[in-house]
């Protein structure tokens, strides 16, 4: 994989892969989502924030993914990627199979490829203001594209827990958790996302779409 960056590209492979998921800074909330979703037949997770494990071969920067079935969606997240030594943060989308996520959150994670941005910037750089970055999605429906999700970091976990609670090591990649969806999490095959630092008045953009595969039984 290849990033923009404020001082050149950096070229790397991650060798491990987490997706946070319950990252939610509010536990009542958290925990309310928990009982919403279980009653819908989702499984409750085993501990909060749970540190889901996927094959590193997911990530992908290619403009349009293949998903089988048309009950998928993606979500905007934090991205984060240690190498060298150095924490990097950027955007990707959290694209999971929802009919699947029935059976296992953990299964859904793996069924589908995780779009990641082309750019990243230093963490250091935007540590001491990470609860103001603004995360926005947008998907298309039928009346065109409507927003999907909105707010700041200050609604997640904060970053550095996440990195302490995942162990982050040279060579791994973590995608942080997101914010609810604006009228509930729906199947969607296009998705539009941002991450932006009022700070310095940069932002991170990421865009694809979703085909569909043929379910074979």
């Amino acid at each position: 994989m290849q990033f923009k960056t404020a001082t050149g590209v950096l070229s790397c492979t991650p060798d491990r892969l987490i997706v946070a998921g319950w990252t939610g800074r509010d536990r009542a909330a958290v925990d309310h989502h928990i009982e919403e979703l279980a009653a819908i037949g989702v499984p409750a997770p085993s501990s909060v924030p749970l540190y889901y494990q996927c094959a590193p071969a997911l990530l992908t920067q290619e403009a349009s993914i293949q998903v089988l079935g048309d009950q998928s969606s993606g979500e905007a997240e934090p991205f984060l990627l240690k190498q060298d030594g150095r924490i990097w943060l950027g955007l990707a989308s959290d694209h999971t199979d929802r009919s699947l996520e029935t059976y296992s959150v953990a299964w859904s994670k793996q069924a589908c490829a995780k779009p990641v941005a082309d750019t990243l910037w230093l963490y250091e750089d935007v540590a001491d203001r990470l609860d103001r970055l603004t995360l926005q999605s947008w998907i298309r429906e039928s009346d065109g594209w409507v927003a999907y999700q909105e707010g700041t970091l200050a609604a997640m976990l904060p970053l550095q827990k996440l990195i302490d609670g995942a162990g982050l090591r040279d060579g791994t990649a973590m995608l942080c958790g997101t914010l609810p969806a604006i009228g509930g999490v729906r199947p969607s095959a296009e998705i539009r996302m941002k991450l932006e630092d009022p700070g310095s008045g940069q932002s991170i953009s990421l865009s694809y779409t979703s085909t569909f595969l043929d379910i074979v039984s």
